[in-house]
């Protein structure tokens, strides 16, 4: 593939990064003080009502039923995916479950694509294991295993995550908008479905109702993105830079909640900028 060909997917995915950094950073400042369950909740409604809006007013034509059943269930694995997450940071184990889940999120797919695609070259390969190095700083935790199965938990949201990925490349070139309408729709109803099955009132302030409708907008607009970024180059590739967006979650971090910044993270930046050029250059 040439060099032009292959500027245009990377400079998708890392707009998706920006999109998906930005939302788990709104979305996660709102989960603070109001129930995270609700706030994912409202999050995918916003993204679905915002993606309808834009399938219906560009006339965008309607997905085959294969690609739709493969849309729906890409959102309700994502959707799954993040409750089982949510369930193992709240047991105390953060210093693992966030790499482990990012890692087998981003590493899955990678192999997929790259028995489905071929073997890139080797500068890609290279980017990829620095990229997977800079995800598992990144998302790295100072926290302690506090809990049992924390662990199981985390590789069971890693595999929700990269069963999302897998399923919404296997939509293959149907309608961006559409694709990703009916992805928000299955994790929509599988967060409903996580809601409504829970005990006792939750809570959501006005403030973080509102913070939580902007970060699902965010959201579903980095799964167009990704949809689109894989659709116009390869998708081991796609997976892999996208995969990076803790990175803008970390950095908002420091910059507005003035949270440390390791020297971890620090390196997993660096890792993941080295990374780059070298998957979007292949």
């Amino acid at each position: 593939m040439s060099v032009p060909a292959q500027v245009l997917p990377a400079a998708l995915s890392l707009a998706a990064v920006i999109c998906w950094g930005t939302s788990d950073f709104t979305g996660g400042y709102a989960a603070r003080r109001s129930d995270a369950f609700l706030v994912t909740l409202f999050a995918h409604a916003s993204g679905l009502i915002l993606m309808l809006v834009l399938s219906l007013s560009s006339h965008a034509p309607l997905p085959s039923q294969a690609s739709e059943y493969w849309a729906l269930a890409a959102g309700a694995l994502g959707g799954s995916a993040l409750a089982i997450f949510y369930r193992a940071l709240a047991m105390g184990n953060m210093g693992l479950t966030a790499p482990i889940a990012a890692v087998l999120a981003a590493a899955l797919p990678t192999a997929y694509g790259m028995r489905t695609e071929g073997t890139p070259h080797a500068a890609a390969l290279i980017g990829f294991l620095l990229a997977g190095l800079g995800i598992w700083l990144i998302s790295r935790s100072e926290g302690e295993l506090t809990r049992p199965g924390g662990l199981s938990l985390a590789v069971l949201a890693g595999l929700g995550f990269a069963g999302f990925f897998i399923s919404i490349h296997r939509v293959g070139d149907s309608s961006v908008f559409w694709s990703a309408a009916h992805s928000r729709l299955g994790s929509f109803l599988s967060v409903a479905a996580i809601v409504l099955a829970r005990r006792g009132r939750p809570r959501l302030d006005l403030r973080d109702a509102v913070l939580a409708l902007f970060a699902g907008s965010l959201d579903v607009i980095g799964t167009a993105l990704f949809i689109r970024a894989d659709q116009t180059g390869r998708f081991d590739a796609a997976v892999v830079l996208t995969s990076l967006y803790p990175a803008i979650t970390v950095l908002l971090a420091r910059v507005f909640l003035k949270e440390r910044f390791t020297r971890w993270r620090t390196l997993g930046i660096l890792a993941a900028l080295a990374a780059v050029p070298m998957i979007a250059l292949q």
